[in-house]
């Protein structure tokens, strides 16, 4: 038999009495840190993948440690299911409330809680904005790597949760390459202080284990974060193609030619007409293709290798090649890439946002095959993606009040899923798994691999309460969760 994990349903309501557990929640958390009415909860029925719904029973906000530890431990007691939550940004239903029960919101836990310069390193709590730690940390001449799409909303704890990337991980690598050490209530109520401040301890690798495990693991209350130097100069440059393929060929002769860049996005002609009229940079709107490269470090070689990569992009026909002439322009060509999921709205209701990894080799072939899928729904695909690692965006667009559209769109997504396996791929670069992708899971892994994995993950958590029914497969698909739950009347 396949290997599935049993999903928790929501039959655990039949055996608490709600007014008592509200009671208790109120007294651990205080006055005006519990969410129970329905008019509430309906905030939370979601993150970003919108096309998937569940209302949780509570939504809980603490403001420390020992709250989450309470909140945890009441839970345990009861055997009702918790949920670890941040800004609600993720793109994979990796924090929404499966089975109802507690959503522990991390919203009030947004300190910066330590900043040593010197060795450069930050502690912060996991409801941290991810573009405050840097704006906080410029005075001294150091910034936060990683840096999601989503990082003026996006918060740090759910950013260790995904192992989150964005467009600079090309050069600086992913969230887990910057985290020292986090704090952890387990799914019995415990604290652990897992790593440090130190660049490594000894043992085993629980860090890179929590890293990356979709809050499966446990509630992170505190997180210390490396932070790094400013570089001495940065170069922004943008590349306008009349042609996807001669900008995907250049992407690959960069990295080819021994150039690493910091970032290296690519915006496609749909995504360049839903940002260009927002964001006012000088995008032509019948280019078929842009390219924002990003150099830093040192001033020393850094014009040499942009004469490099503007040559590269001449030979590859680039209709024209420029350098932002100052930090306001960078700053906007930046807004125009980061706003681009945002800026679909434009051109649609709905957007259901892709995340898959393909060889950078195989970009271009994977765009093509994109398209076809696209075409074969009679529907439209926008991409915006991180092409230095292979790290694809498609945005199926699709009108958000129309089943039919809404049901092909799920379809696509789903061939588009299969053909990131079918060319080396990965199904997952940074958005996570949660329930969107989990039955996806054993077209990557075997079934020894998925009942190790879940093995480890029963280690921490054994009753299967903290965030049930993510990540591994269990019967019931992106598309079937919703209507499984309208069915029990969960949320309708």
């Amino acid at each position: 038999m396949p290997f599935q994990v049993e999903s928790m349903d929501s039959s655990w309501r039949q055996r608490v009495d709600r007014g008592r557990i509200t009671a208790e929640l109120q007294t651990i958390l205080g006055k005006g840190a519990l969410l129970h009415h329905e008019v509430d909860l309906l905030v939370y029925e979601a993150d970003a993948l919108v096309t998937e719904k569940s209302r949780p029973d509570w939504v809980a906000l603490p403001a420390t440690t020992a709250e989450v530890a309470e909140v945890v431990k009441l839970c345990d007691r009861e055997g009702i299911p918790f949920v670890p939550r941040g800004a609600g940004t993720g793109l994979s239903g990796g924090c929404m409330a499966e089975a109802g029960g507690v959503l522990l919101s991390t919203a009030r836990m947004d300190a910066l809680l330590d900043v040593d310069a010197v060795n450069r390193v930050a502690v912060v709590q996991p409801g941290l904005v991810n573009l405050w730690l840097s704006r906080a940390t410029t005075p001294q001449g150091l910034y936060y790597a990683p840096d999601p799409a989503s990082q003026q909303a996006c918060t740090l704890g759910g950013n260790v949760a995904t192992n989150a990337g964005g467009p600079h991980c090309l050069k600086y690598g992913v969230t887990t390459n910057h985290v020292l050490g986090v704090v952890l209530v387990t799914p019995d109520g415990q604290v652990m202080q897992i790593g440090g401040r130190t660049l490594d301890s000894p043992g085993y690798d629980l860090l890179g284990l929590v890293v990356g495990s979709e809050g499966t693991f446990g509630v992170i209350t505190e997180i210390v974060v490396r932070l790094l130097p400013a570089p001495e100069t940065v170069r922004t440059m943008l590349a306008v193609f009349d042609h996807l393929d001669d900008a995907s060929r250049t992407v690959s002769a960069i990295i080819a030619a021994g150039i690493l860049p910091a970032a290296l996005e690519m915006l496609d002609r749909l995504t360049i007409q839903a940002v260009e009229p927002y964001a006012n940079v000088g995008l032509p709107l019948d280019a078929d293709a842009a390219l924002l490269i990003e150099l830093d470090g040192p001033l020393a070689g850094i014009d040499s290798a942009a004469a490099r990569i503007r040559g590269i992009a001449a030979a590859h026909d680039a209709r024209e090649v420029r350098d932002a002439k100052d930090e306001a322009e960078r700053a906007l060509l930046w807004k125009a890439r980061k706003s681009a999921f945002g800026a679909y709205g434009r051109l649609a209701s709905g957007t259901h946002v892709m995340d898959g990894v393909v060889p950078r080799t195989k970009i271009l072939e994977a765009l093509r095959r994109i398209a076809a899928i696209a075409d074969k729904h009679g529907l439209r695909v926008a991409n915006v993606f991180h092409a230095g690692d292979g790290n694809l965006h498609p945005n199926i667009l699709f009108d958000a009040e129309n089943p039919d559209e809404h049901r092909r769109a799920l379809a696509a997504s789903h061939e588009i899923l299969e053909m990131c396996i079918e060319v080396g791929g990965a199904i997952s670069g940074e958005h996570g798994v949660g329930l969107e992708k989990r039955d996806f899971m054993p077209r990557l892994f075997a079934e020894a691999d998925l009942e190790l994995m879940n093995r480890v993950r029963m280690v921490f958590n054994p009753r299967g309460l903290c965030n049930p029914g993510k990540v591994f497969p269990n019967g019931r698909g992106c598309g079937e969760i919703s209507h499984h739950f309208a069915a029990e009347g969960a949320w309708i």
